[in-house]
């Protein structure tokens, strides 16, 4: 159950502590997790410290670290530290899309509209894929933030906010014109009832994605078992052939998992990889046997929520996530055969 109150959220934030403990491995996701529950708890100079304590450990994303670190600074009043922080970002051009998006939100949030704006389009022409490409979720929430300041700052159409709204369009019957409309901040006090029911169907779209988002705030993943570790999976437990008959069939029933739930609209997907001594601890800790199927997806959301996923469909050239080496599009990114 996702937490609601500030006692909730300091509750999650301790057990996350105590996890990071468990799994140092895995510090980093834990402890972002635990600060954004601090955060939300208004605890911002608790937060502030374990920022502090990442950076202060090397941490795989230090861009990332700093651009939550300057969000929480700015609201509690370090606005100059802040700045520094984002300035500093921006100067280092991350390959990663999540600074951006966080940093360009700050910036808007506190009326810096151009900047903000500028954030969006400066990450856009570095990240955007050219040609065909599938625009993955992360690159979505970029286009669909600049769409936003555009509507803000009065700026017309171009091609990125049509590629926005195109993106957007296939999860929702509400367009980004409406749902980003400067006008809207009015409907709610209107007397017509036509209005106050379109308001109210563009404010329930919002709500579903803002939901989304707060009850997923990792990907959804999908397990894959290296060739190797599904052998010895299938020779320790072989109640489990039902669920992977040859090692070919569960890459191809993977690739085709992760169609069908990006076709339904679901983003941030991702896939984790298995071994067999971390699903048996896994399937120890829940007392249970590793034999028993349904702690399957169980093990791949743990591992997500670990910060073990990487994102599928992978970068353009990027290699497959399958472990082969090849290219992503000539290896399960071509055509799943029949």
């Amino acid at each position: 159950m996702r937490p609601d109150t500030p006692a909730d959220h300091i509750a999650e934030a301790e057990r996350l502590l105590r996890t990071a403990a468990q799994y140092p491995e895995d510090n980093e996701p834990l402890l972002l997790q635990s600060a954004a529950h601090l955060e939300l708890a208004g605890d911002r100079e608790r937060a502030s410290t374990l920022y502090d304590r990442l950076l202060a450990s090397d941490p795989e994303h230090p861009l990332l670290v700093k651009a939550f670190q300057a969000a929480n600074l700015w609201e509690y009043g370090h606005e100059a530290e802040a700045r520094a922080l984002i300035n500093g970002i921006r100067a280092a051009a991350p390959a990663d899309p999540a600074p951006w998006e966080i940093i360009a939100e700050t910036l808007e949030s506190h009326d810096e509209l151009e900047a903000s704006h500028d954030c969006f389009t400066t990450a856009l022409n570095l990240l955007l894929p050219s040609g065909d490409d599938e625009i993955t979720y992360e690159i979505q929430s970029l286009l669909t933030g600049r769409h936003r300041l555009r509507r803000l700052l009065g700026r017309p159409h171009d091609n990125w906010d049509a590629l926005a709204d195109k993106g957007h369009t296939a999860r929702s019957p509400i367009s980004l014109d409406e749902l980003h409309d400067p006008n809207r901040l009015w409907a709610l006090g209107s007397d017509n009832p036509a209005e106050l029911r379109a308001e109210i169907a563009r404010l329930r779209s919002e709500l579903g994605s803002y939901r989304s988002a707060l009850s997923r705030p990792f990907p959804v993943a999908v397990l894959h078992w290296p060739e190797p570790e599904l052998t010895e999976l299938l020779a320790a437990y072989p109640e489990l052939e039902s669920e992977y008959p040859t090692h070919a069939a569960h890459l191809t029933d993977l690739e085709a998992s992760l169609r069908d739930l990006s076709s339904t609209g679901t983003g941030n997907l991702g896939v984790v990889t298995a071994t067999v001594p971390s699903y048996e601890a896994f399937a120890a800790s829940e007392q249970s046997s590793p034999a028993n199927a349904d702690l399957l997806p169980q093990y791949a959301t743990t591992l997500a929520a670990r910060g073990r996923a990487t994102t599928w469909p992978p970068a353009r050239g990027a290699a497959c996530w399958c472990g082969s080496g090849a290219v992503y599009r000539d290896c399960h990114g071509g055509p799943i055969p029949g």
